[in-house]
This record gives C-alpha cells, sequence and structure tokens, in this order.
C-alpha cells in the first residue's frame, strides 16, 4: 500500500512550520537583542520578509529536488522518513532554546532516507559538492564579514557621538534585518519549497520538476505562520545569551548573514542560515576582544550544529528502513 500523497505534504508543511519557528528567529535576535525594534514588530518584519524571500528564484529549490539524492532513488517513503527526522530533531532542540540547522537536518535526513533504499549510489556527488561550498560561505564569510565590518563602520564613524551612533545604526539595523529575513525565504524557504514539488513529481501530479506559484505562495505563508510563534527562546539565545551586541555589531552581523546568504541563494547552494548567523555574531562579537562572547553559549551550539547530520541521517535511515516493511 503506498504512502498517500496527503500525508507526505502534510509533512513537508509541518517541517516548513518547524523551520519558521525555530530558524526564522535568527533572522531578527539582533535587532531584538540591540533594541533598535520591539519583538512583535521585529516578528511581523520577519514574516513579511520570509513570504517575500521564498519568491526569489527557484534555484535551492532545484538542488534539494534534483541533486541531493538521484531522483530515480527517491519515493515517497524516502521523502517521509527524511521529514520525521526534521520535526523530531528541530522541535525536541527548540524546547531548549537551540536553534538548529533545518538545511543540514533536511540534507542529513534525505541522505540517509535514500541509503536505507537504494543504497550509496543514491547520493549524487554535484548536489553535496555544493552543500559543502554553503559550509564554507556560512562559517568563513558569516564569522570574516561580521568581524570585518565592524571595524568598517568604526572607521567611517569614528567621530560620531554615541547618540548618533545609535541612532543611525539602529535604523539600519531594521533594514538589515528586512534583508535576513528575506534571504532567509530564498534559501530556506524554497527547500521545502523543492520537496513539495518533487511530491508531486514523484504522485504524478506534475509530469516533470517544475515549480508552481502557488506551491510557494503555500509554503512560504505556512512558514512565516511559524515564524509569527516567535521562537523567543532561541532570539535570547542567540542575541544576548551569546554576545551582548551594540547596534554597531547587530547591524554588521545582519549584513554579512544577509549578503553571504543571498549570494548562496542565487548559485543555488542550500546553506545554513543558522550557522551563517550566528557565525556571523560571534565574529562581530569578537570585535570586542575573545571575552565578549559566551563561549559556553557557542559550545552548545555548535555541539547541536555537529550532531544534526549523524542524528537525523540515522533518523532518517531507521524510519525509512521501517516504513519500507509497510508501504
Amino acid at each position: 500500500m503506498p504512502i498517500p500523497f496527503y500525508c507526505i505534504t502534510l509533512l513537508i508543511l509541518a517541517a516548513e512550520f518547524v523551520n519558521g519557528w525555530t530558524d526564522a528567529p535568527n533572522a531578527i535576535a539582533t535587532v531584538v537583542a540591540t533594541k533598535a525594534l520591539k519583538p512583535k514588530t521585529a516578528v511581523a518584519l520577519a514574516v513579511v520578509g520570509n513570504i517575500l524571500g521564498a519568491f526569489y528564484g527557484q534555484a535551492v529549490a532545484k538542488t534539494i529536488g534534483t541533486e541531493i539524492v538521484h531522483p530515480a532513488a527517491i519515493n515517497l517513503v524516502t521523502l517521509g522518513a527524511a521529514l520525521v527526522g526534521i520535526v523530531v530533531w528541530a522541535t525536541a532542540a527548540s524546547w531548549f532554546g537551540i536553534p538548529t540547522s533545518e538545511s543540514h537536518a533536511l540534507l542529513a535526513g534525505l541522505a540517509g532516507a535514500g541509503l536505507a533504499t537504494a543504497g550509496p549510489a543514491a547520493l549524487l556527488l554535484s548536489g553535496w559538492k555544493k552543500v559543502f561550498l554553503g559550509l564554507v560561505i556560512s562559517v568563513l564569510f558569516g564569522a570574516a564579514g561580521g568581524f570585518g565590518l565592524v571595524w568598517v563602520l568604526k572607521f567611517f564613524c569614528m567621530d560620531w557621538s554615541q547618540t548618533k551612533k545609535n541612532r543611525i545604526f539602529n535604523t539600519l539595523q531594521v533594514i538589515a534585518a528586512s534583508g535576513m529575513a528575506f534571504s532567509h525565504g530564498s534559501n530556506d524557504g524554497q527547500k521545502f519549497i523543492g520537496l513539495f514539488t518533487l511530491t508531486m513529481v514523484l504522485s504524478g501530479c506534475l509530469p516533470v520538476f517544475q515549480v508552481q506559484p502557488w506551491v510557494v505562495l503555500l509554503c512560504s505563508m505556512v512558514m512565516g505562520a511559524g515564524t509569527s510563534i516567535g521562537g523567543w527562546r532561541i532570539i535570547e539565545k542567540v542575541g544576548t545569551k551569546m554576545v551582548k551586541l551594540e547596534p554597531d555589531q547587530g547591524l554588521a552581523a545582519q549584513t554579512a548573514a544577509a549578503v553571504s546568504i543571498l549570494f548562496a541563494s542565487s548559485l543555488g547552494v542550500p546553506l545554513s542560515t543558522t550557522h551563517t548567523i550566528t557565525t556571523a555574531i560571534m565574529g562581530a562579537g569578537t570585535t570586542r576582544g575573545w571575552s565578549a562572547v559566551n563561549w559556553r553559549v557557542a559550545k552548545e551550539l555548535v555541539l547541536a550544529w555537529f550532531f544534526t547530520f549523524p542524528v537525523c541521517g540515522l533518523i532518517g535511515y531507521l524510519t525509512a528502513w521501517v516504513l519500507t516493511r509497510f508501504f
């Protein structure tokens, strides 16, 4: 008996909702931490930005749908198993206020499920090269960009009063936060749009992989609904507990992350938006000295990132192995 199409689409929407709930709050963590925006206003900004960003191209959606696991090796069992891993892992981590990478959870889940149903040949090298490139962009570009931009801002505003700095930087932070929310939708939102489209192809609803506008709208709205919940524990941990950000540091971190993510999206590279913004915050924070960063909190985040691939890969593998016995 095949797994019904609607079961998989509901799982995809659930994963997209969890993504908006646990990952999208990273986009507004700094703007809330520096008090440039009130929390509810920042959440509304993130919702709108994520929805609009999901309409930015289709390159990431195509990478997820056609280049990570060989399309011939994917069936609805594979997709369902991968999605179970995302929802379980992200929900458990959010309980502790730890921002996880839904991107890596999705990739690991797909890999694990693909290995269970079709073996190592199911994995496509071309797509995984992009995943590795995403790691480089998120970690190096995020950290270096956050660090460098703070010094650029200090150079150009060295003669300004603190009041003037705060006023101008807080205004610019709102613009940067909008860009960060948009960039999050352009990358993370596209990943689940790609899965939804792939599900339609596997179910015979579409003859070829071609993203439909109504799918983009549906997935972006669900992600926006998840974002509206707030993810306050994650905002607090990333925006205040890890680094006590000043307005110039918040602006630098948001700008570096947004540019890095949009660059990756334009190349069709699926990267972790969580990694990008948190490393950018760390980079910006270290401009005030190594001790300005709470490395205990940073260690928690890094450990969560480290365990995402093996845990979600294992959940995907075991779930797929079990489902193939019933479907």
